[in-house]
């Protein structure tokens, strides 16, 4: 983990993070396998601390909202300084890595855009504080707004090392066995199936018979009965998509099972 001012572009996935605290970095993401996999060089990462760019003595990066209001909105100018410090606005500085916006109203982020993301050369995030960015900083530097969920954070800090740890781990040597992403949750397009290991009994609770059985097959079609029930059950919203995806519809799912 190296801070931008010692370190050139290179070859690995990089994120670069802006951010008015990058003493919170990298945080979980020098932890377990991601921070194994950055000491192995197989990804970087590189903080910009947005108040480096305030004009004033005093580093203000912030104002009062246009027309009123609560809080304080990040200022334009010096929010744009410290994005173009990585990524110049006319497109042409040779860095084709996205430039994200972490706020609750940005898209959802799934794991399909995960993985659109691990494959490609990394990403630049700038993390939101206060009541957010300038509206003109969006539009003209073509920011792509993520959001990790429907609640509100006091910053897009967290927000920023969840979304780059569910990259890193897809990247190439990171996992010790690549299988394991395959049957996660949501690659599928299904939630993932209960999982157990020794011992046999806990707390007068027992492992599934199934998974003793040496059966493969059983084993197999008794993991996919669980995704559907688990899935249909907590997340109706994927369970309707699931279904339309296997040319089904939640009514002749519906009617199929009153059958």
């Amino acid at each position: 983990m190296t801070d931008r001012s010692t370190s050139p572009r290179r070859a690995p996935w990089t994120a670069s993070v802006l951010t008015l605290y990058p003493d919170a970095f990298p945080g979980v993401l020098d932890t377990s396998i991601i921070g194994t996999a950055a000491k192995n060089g197989l990804w970087q990462l590189e903080t910009v601390d947005i108040r480096d760019f305030a004009v004033n003595r005093h580093r203000t990066v912030d104002g009062p909202p246009a027309g009123g209001g609560a809080g304080l909105v990040l200022k334009p100018d010096i929010s744009a300084k410290a994005i173009d410090s990585v990524v110049r606005p006319d497109g042409n500085s040779g860095d084709d890595r996205p430039l994200l916006y972490m706020t609750p109203r940005g898209k959802p982020l799934t794991q399909d855009r995960v993985k659109q993301l691990a494959a490609g050369p990394g990403l630049v995030c700038f993390c939101g504080r206060f009541e957010g960015l300038d509206e003109r900083v969006i539009e003209s530097r073509g920011m792509e707004e993520v959001s990790i969920g429907d609640f509100v954070l006091a910053g897009g800090e967290v927000a920023a090392q969840a979304m780059i740890e569910a990259c890193v781990r897809l990247l190439p040597g990171v996992l010790g066995n690549s299988d394991s992403a395959a049957e996660e949750s949501f690659e599928t397009g299904l939630l993932e199936y209960p999982l157990y290991t020794k011992p046999r009994m806990f707390e007068g609770r027992e492992i599934p018979a199934v998974l003793s059985s040496g059966d493969h097959g059983a084993v197999d079609r008794w993991r996919r009965a669980q995704m559907e029930e688990i899935t249909k059950a907590r997340r109706p919203d994927l369970w309707d998509a699931h279904l339309k995806r296997q040319g089904d519809s939640p009514s002749r799912s519906e009617d199929h099972e009153r059958d």
